[in-house]
């Protein structure tokens, strides 16, 4: 068994003020997403410009904060909603589902698409490799703050959260979540992306891994205790979230690529100069 490193969740007290880690945590993840838009908007094949990244940013922040705490409100805690419909505002009490700020964002990047004209679809392969180093972050808040923690089990790197009222060896599932959402994700996402692909495909191949990923910890994450299995008497709510996103990513690549075989057209763009007048024509590859 290994031994919890007890930190205090609590980074910095300023008098009244308290700044948590998880806090700290999603300032880490919007500047690991901040500075890889500025890198990514440097290319040629770029839906976006580099003037364009800080409001997408905001845009996404927004989504992802909004979205998610709604998101676990009506995926995870409707029947206390229905209790006390002001429960959605108190963010302070913790609350965050991922399925919720992945809709968040959705519709946040469709606003401020329309808002500058620019392509909805190539701006989601766009923000896709900028998220897995945020939803890394978040899974290292909290395993700092002692929540979502994994299954009893007997494995030799097990933990006692010193949290757990239970005071039982568990699975440190925030770190796996960590390493597979966070760094593992990336590198698949980053990786795709860094050639031109069908647009869509760079999205889809996200939505898959992440829910083969986040089903697979699942079965050694320990449910919320007001969240009875759904499905067969094993399956959790954040298994049968996933399988949807799985479902949805793996149909997408399809439809995509067979686009693209037919037509021959893929989401980027590539600027080419004439061999013989010397100016600039847009193609699609």
């Amino acid at each position: 068994m290994l031994n919890y490193p007890n930190i205090d969740p609590v980074a910095i007290s300023l008098g009244p003020l308290d700044i948590h880690w998880y806090g700290i945590m999603y300032l880490l993840a919007f500047a690991a997403a901040w500075g890889l838009a500025y890198r990514r908007a440097a290319r040629t094949d770029s839906p976006l410009k580099s003037s364009q990244v800080e409001d997408l940013i905001v845009y996404g922040a927004l989504g992802v904060v909004l979205g998610g705490r709604f998101g676990y409100v009506m995926f995870y805690n409707f029947e206390t909603w229905l209790a006390d419909p002001l429960w959605l505002f108190r963010i302070w009490e913790g609350g965050m589902s991922f399925h919720g700020g992945l809709l968040g964002v959705i519709v946040a990047i469709l606003l401020y698409c329309r808002r500058i004209n620019a392509s909805f679809f190539s701006t989601l392969d766009f923000i896709a490799p900028l998220v897995p180093l945020g939803l890394g972050f978040g899974r290292l808040g909290n395993f700092i703050g002692q929540e979502l923690w994994g299954r009893a089990t007997d494995v030799s790197w097990g933990m006692i959260f010193p949290r757990d009222p239970e005071q039982l060896v568990r699975h440190p599932s925030q770190l796996y979540q960590a390493f597979l959402e966070g760094v593992v994700l990336f590198a698949i996402v980053y990786w795709f992306s860094r050639k031109p692909r069908p647009r869509l495909a760079v999205g889809a191949v996200f939505l898959i891994f992440y829910g083969i990923f986040r089903f697979a910890v699942e079965f050694v994450r320990q449910p919320d205790d007001h969240i009875k299995t759904l499905v067969f008497g094993w399956m959790t709510r954040g298994q049968l979230l996933t399988i949807p996103m799985i479902v949805i990513g793996v149909s997408v690549l399809i439809w995509t690529y067979t686009t693209y075989k037919k037509t021959g057209h893929s989401t980027h763009k590539k600027k080419h100069k004439h061999k013989h007048k010397h100016k600039q024509k847009v193609s699609e590859e």
